[in-house]
Formats: structure tokens, C-alpha cells, sequence
């Protein structure tokens, strides 16, 4: 999901909920309203294509349009993921009345009706809590701290998923395939910590990070005074000071996206010479991997400078570190207050979304969480047909012989290095609306009544599971979203895609649209998917997922040249007098964008041969992909994205149709407009 990619699973806790609620994966539509289509989008007349593509497409929808009050941001993406959720919400709430519901549906109603019953929560206050609390007042060493650090471990993070390399505990854990040896899976480690989304909140002395520092110890002192903690402020003041050391050592989002620098091998032996200070034995036996023998450190710097902090800072302040992220990550499920609380720092400060979403939005998106493929199955057996899982396969395949096609023709590349790319794209496992197996949860407690119980139940069986699959063979086909969720996902390690059933709807897919429309939406998703295997990073793995060099010196120059050129080109888009895109931190999903609307065009025009000519057919395809990108985002939310988030704002996404030579003639672009390229300067990569 390289293409606005949320992962399912983030922290903290709230965050999870609200990407899941936002599905924004890839990327809505004005609530209540059908999805739009190329047939029915009008443009105004002032604006020209050639000048502004993504306002020529989506003017009159945004000024039309307002975000709603729970929402950061609103567009093709999440509306389409908001009416998703209606629709599961019904089927849910559906089965409270089931008669001979089956094991998994009463795990869905009780966990959705436990998150739901507020009553109960208010009634219970904050012990449910206390157990956690009271383990952590507990810590009285070195080894103790450590256990306790390794006891909160999660396997919530993913290297190469540009926005999810980032956990609040202090490591986070990634179960996946060697990049070494794609016979087994191995323990990725990476940096964590922070409860701000990235570094820069805590090192960059912009006015606004300054203020919302200043909010975010608010917010720390807040939390322990409705805890019932004494010297909330004091307490606040000390656990940001030592989120802002931990920041200190953190890589970058650029370095954390570069795999060379993040495969770290490291014996476990290694660790109490690399990264002295932490009792390591103790905290992997705190983690359950003291039987793990060796690990991939992604982010060392980040591990030796937590690690030494372990020693240095007082364990009263690391005792309040660990209590105020126990409270953070579990406040959705306690009273009111907290849960209010979570969201205005969260919601209000840091995305400037003025309202919390229904009570009912987020007891799905944590139900989600939990039971993703319990949820998923639902889905599917009530709102995806076998038809539109065959339509999507029959245009995947024509994707992939477009993209064999591009590279067969490519008068940069060695035949040896095309050799290569065509043995990925023929093992390439293409998942299209749910996995060829669901994942059972026969082994997950859902008890009615406790809500934060069955959360942190939840939690722990998925980490269980994780931790289960660094003794078994690599799983190729194994997903990595809930076929529920509004996205798509390329996985480099294991050369495989995902397309989950709830993407494959309008404005990205529909059944009754043109094939002009479909293949500029869902097509150009599906060609943006399959290029993430031939981009700055999926070109790194072979067909078998391996991390190696498969290019040769000339065509790895070109291909970097060419990249240059995308990165200056998005470079210089200027959102905010002053904020510019980051051309470098975006380039992948740049890359995938032109690649993938690339192919898809390719695979248009083959699927038209032997059919009657379409006037007006690409002006639909372009205008399709415009819509797509359909979005406006409050500021806040925006320069949060263009900060962290590995993908650029839509209206500059949608504006890569420039670098194609068949846009031009389709909307009579001229020299002087302001989005006209000469041929010489359009980027072609693939």
C-alpha cells in the first residue's frame, strides 16, 4: 500500500481507529451523496486543464464540498470508506439478533457491544486499568524496567511501509521475511517512543511544533491527573524531556525508508556491546524472544541511544514513561473523559479535526482492529460479488502484460536486467478482494463488558501470532489488510500484491462504468501497485523477494537520473509559503503514480482492440484518475502529511498525468499553461 498506505494496525491505539475509519491507503465524496464518475464530473469553465488538472476535475466538488467535523480530511478515499463502514456497521449491530450465531459473530458483537456500552465503562472507571498500573509501579531495577519494556512490545510497525515504521513504545517489532533468506521469517527491530508522530515534532523550532509541544505536555499532564497521579505537571515535564532525548537518536523518514541502511544484523549477543545500557536478556524475555537468535536492527542509532537512556535516566521517570503510554494507548476504552481527552490533542491539535467521530465509527474501527478477517468475511459474503472479483482479475492480467510490455521495450535497460524484472512479474501474487484463507481467532477471549480487557486481549493474540511465524516457512500469499478496508498494497518481500474487496467499488471501480473509467481509477491503482516491484525500492528485491542488486551499473544510472528528475519536479510544488513537498520522502509513491497510470493506459488501449472506437475515451480514462484523487484536508492535517507521510497532497498526485503524451492531446494542452512539459522534459521511467 505504498499508494497512501495506512497500515491497519499503528499506534497509538486512537490512531489505529481513525486510519482505519479513514482508509486512506491509497488516497471522499460529500456525505450522503453517490460516488462521482467521469460521466458525471463537470469542470469549470475558467480553469484549463493544462493549468490545473486536479481543479479542472475536482473544482466544483471542493467548493462544494466541506470536511466533515470529524474528519481531517475528506475525499474519494474516505467516503468511500465511510459508506463502507455503514454498511459493516449494519451487519454488526445485525447480529446481537442473529439466531445460532456462529463462535466468530458473537466475538464481533461482543467486542463491537463492549467498546459501544459506555455505561458500563463510566461505571467501571479506571480500575479495569489499575492491574497495568500497578505492574509498572512495581519496577524496582534495571532488569525489571527492561522486562517491563519488552512486556509492551507490539508487532505493529513495517519497515517499508512509508507510513507505519513508527510504534509509542519504545522498540517496535515486524515479523517478516529475511531480507537475507527468503526461506524463513525474522524479527525486524525498530525505533519507537514517541508519542508525537515523527521527531521533528520534537526537535524542529517552527513556531507550530513549538506549540504543539507545548499542547502535547497538556495533553501528558492531563492524562495523569485524570489517572489519579500526583504532580501531574512534574511527572508531564519529564516523560516529553525523555521522549526528546529518544528523538535525538532517531533516523530520519528518508533514512528509514532506505533498506540498505536498515538491514542491520544483529546476534543477540550483539546487543550488550552495540547498544549498552538496557538489560537485553531481560527485555527479550519480557518480549518472548529469548529463543530468537538473531534480529534485523532497522534503526541502530535509535537503538543505542534508547538503550543508554535506559541507564542514565532516573527509573522514576522511565516508571512515568511507561504508565503515561499504557494510559495513552488504552484511553478509547476508558471513561469519557480520557477518551475525550485523547481525541483533542490527537484530533483536534495535531490534524485540526474540530469533532470526535460517532461512538459507533470508532467501536467498528476497534472491532476492525481486532477481528479484521472476522469482519472482512462478513463483508464480503453480503457486498462482493464473484463477477467483480472476475472483471478486476481479467484487468490485473492485462496490467501485467502492459507493464511485460513497457519493459520489453525499454531502450535504456540491459536484457539481462530485463530478464530479471520479467521473472517478477510472472511470480507476482496478486490477491484480489480477500485472502485464499481466513485467519481464525479461536484462540481469542472476547468477554461482554470489558471493553480495555478484550483490547489488550486482542492485542497480545495478535502479537502471539506474529511472534508464531518466526518458526514456520515464509507465507507468500499471506495478506497485509482486511479485505474491508479502502486500499491496496504492494509487498516487496514477498513480490505480492493485495487489492481488498472494499477498493473495488466506485469511483475506483465500478461494474456499470466504461472502461475508460475503470481503468483510469482501479487501473491505475492496480499499475501503481505492480510498479512499487520496479521502483527506487521494490527494484531492491528480486522475484523471490530477496534484497540484491539485480541491475546493472548503466541501468541503475539511468533509473536514478530519471528519479531526479520526478524528485525536483514534485519538489517544487509549494503547498504553504513555507512548506514544499519533499520530492526525495515521496518518490516512491511518485514513481507508482507515473508507472502505474503508465500501464494502465497501455492496458486501456489493448482491452479496446477489436472494438468499436470510444470518442472522447481518453479525455474519460485522465479524467477518471483525476477523480480518484478527489481530496481537501484541513492545514494542520496537510503539513502533518507532507512532514511524515511518504505520499504527496492528492492535487499534486493527481497533476502527474503532465509526464504522459497522451494527456496532451486529449485536453488540447498548450505550451504556456502551466502544467505544459516539453516531450524532452516529461519523465519516463517505465
Amino acid at each position: 500500500m505504498h499508494a497512501s498506505r495506512p497500515s491497519w494496525r499503528t499506534t497509538p491505539l486512537s490512531a489505529a481507529l481513525a486510519l482505519a475509519l479513514a482508509g486512506a491507503a491509497l488516497a471522499g465524496l460529500p456525505a450522503h451523496a453517490a460516488p462521482a464518475t467521469a460521466a458525471t464530473a463537470t469542470a469549470p469553465a475558467a480553469v484549463l486543464p493544462g493549468d490545473d488538472f486536479f481543479n479542472y476535475v475536482n473544482g466544483d466538488w471542493v467548493r462544494n464540498t466541506q470536511i466533515p467535523a470529524d474528519r481531517s480530511s475528506w475525499g474519494s478515499f474516505a467516503s468511500l470508506s465511510d459508506s463502507t463502514n455503514k454498511r459493516i456497521i449494519g451487519l454488526v449491530e445485525g447480529l446481537e439478533t442473529q439466531q445460532n450465531p456462529s463462535a466468530e459473530a458473537r466475538q464481533i458483537s461482543d467486542f463491537y457491544r463492549s467498546y459501544m456500552d459506555e455505561t458500563a465503562i463510566e461505571a467501571k472507571g479506571w480500575a479495569p486499568l489499575k492491574p497495568l498500573l500497578k505492574k509498572i509501579d512495581g519496577i524496582h531495577d534495571q532488569a525489571s524496567l527492561a522486562r517491563a519494556l519488552g512486556a509492551s512490545l507490539r508487532a505493529d510497525v513495517d519497515p517499508l511501509n512509508s507510513t507505519n515504521f513508527f510504534t509509542e513504545n519504545l522498540f517496535g517489532l515486524w515479523v517478516a521475511q529475511d531480507l537475507n533468506d527468503t526461506t524463513r521469517n525474522v524479527a525486524y527491530l525498530l525505533q519507537g517512543g514517541l508519542g508525537m508522530p515523527d521527531r521533528a515534532y520534537y526537535l524542529d523550532n517552527s513556531a507550530r511544533m513549538q506549540q504543539l509541544r507545548g499542547e502535547y505536555q497538556k495533553h501528558i499532564a492531563t492524562l495523569f491527573k485524570l489517572a489519579g497521579y500526583s504532580d501531574a505537571q512534574g511527572r508531564a515535564a519529564r516523560v516529553f524531556a525523555l521522549e526528546q532525548k529518544i528523538a535525538a537518536s532517531h533516523a530520519s523518514r528518508e533514512d528509514s525508508a532506505d533498506v540498505a541502511k536498515g538491514n542491520n544484523v544483529w546476534r543477540a549477543q550483539d546487543f550488550a556491546s552495540k547498544a549498552p545500557g538496557l538489560d537485553w536478556a531481560a527485555f527479550f524475555e519480557g518480549a518472548g524472544l529469548s529463543e530468537q537468535k538473531d534480529f534485523i536492527v532497522w534503526h541502530p542509532s535509535a537503538m543505542a541511544g534508547s538503550a543508554a537512556l535506559a541507564s542514565k535516566v532516573p527509573l522514576a521517570t522511565w516508571k512515568d514513561f511507561l504508565a503515561f503510554h499504557t494510559i495513552n494507548h488504552f484511553s478509547t476504552t476508558l471513561p469519557r473523559a480520557a477518551a475525550d481527552q485523547h481525541f483533542a490533542f490527537y484530533g483536534r491539535a495535531l490534524s485540526g479535526t474540530p469533532q470526535q467521530s460517532a461512538r459507533s465509527k470508532r467501536a467498528l474501527a476497534a472491532t476492525n482492529d481486532a477481528l479484521s478477517d472476522a469482519v472482512g468475511k462478513l463483508y464480503v459474503e453480503r457486498y462482493f460479488s464473484p463477477e467483480s472479483k472476475a472483471r478486476v482479475q481479467d484487468m490485473v492480467s492485462k496490467l501485467v502484460a502492459a507493464f511485460s510490455r513497457r519493459i520489453d521495450k525499454l531502450d535504456w535497460m540491459a536484457p539481462a536486467t530485463k530478464a530479471q524484472a520479467q521473472e517478477k512479474l510472472k511470480t507476482l501474487y496478486v490477491g484480489v478482494a480477500y485472502p485464499d484463507h481466513w485467519a481464525s481467532y479461536a484462540g481469542l477471549q472476547v468477554v461482554r463488558g470489558d471493553a480495555l480487557g478484550n483490547a489488550q486481549r486482542a492485542e497480545q493474540f495478535h502479537y502471539q501470532q506474529q511472534l508464531a511465524k518466526l518458526g514456520q516457512p515464509v507465507d507468500r500469499t499471506e495478506w497485509a489488510m482486511p479485505a474491508q478496508l479502502v486500499n491496496a498494497v504492494n509487498l516487496p518481500l514477498q513480490n505480492a500484491l493485495n487489492f481488498p474487496a472494499a477498493i473495488l467499488q466506485p469511483p475506483f471501480f465500478d461494474p456499470n462504468a466504461s472502461d475508460a473509467a475503470n481503468y483510469g481509477g482501479i487501473g491505475a491503482t492496480i499499475g501503481h501497485e505492480i510498479s512499487h516491484s520496479f521502483d527506487d525500492q521494490g527494484a531492491q528485491f528480486d522475484a523471490q523477494g530477496k534484497w540484491r542488486d539485480w541491475w546493472t551499473p548503466a541501468d541503475l544510472a539511468h533509473f536514478q537520473a530519471a528519479s531526479k528528475q520526478l524528485v525536483a519536479q514534485f519538489s517544487a510544488y509549494k503547498p504553504f509559503p513555507d512548506l514544499a513537498v519533499n520530492g526525495q520522502l515521496t518518490l516512491s509513491e511518485n514513481l507508482a503514480d507515473l508507472a502505474g497510470l503508465s500501464a494502465a493506459y497501455d492496458a486501456f488501449t489493448l482491452s479496446q482492440q477489436g472494438k468499436p472506437a470510444q470518442p472522447g475515451a481518453d479525455r474519460e480514462f485522465f479524467t477518471g484518475y483525476g477523480i480518484s484523487w478527489r481530496n481537501k484536508a484541513r492545514e494542520a492535517a496537510e503539513r502533518q502529511q507532507i512532514l511524515t507521510n511518504g505520499h504527496a497532497p492528492a492535487q499534486y498526485r493527481a497533476a502527474t498525468v503532465r509526464n504522459l503524451d497522451a494527456w496532451y492531446p486529449a485536453f488540447d494542452v498548450k505550451q504556456g499553461q502551466r502544467l505544459y512539459l516539453a516531450p524532452e522534459q516529461r519523465v519516463r521511467v517505465w
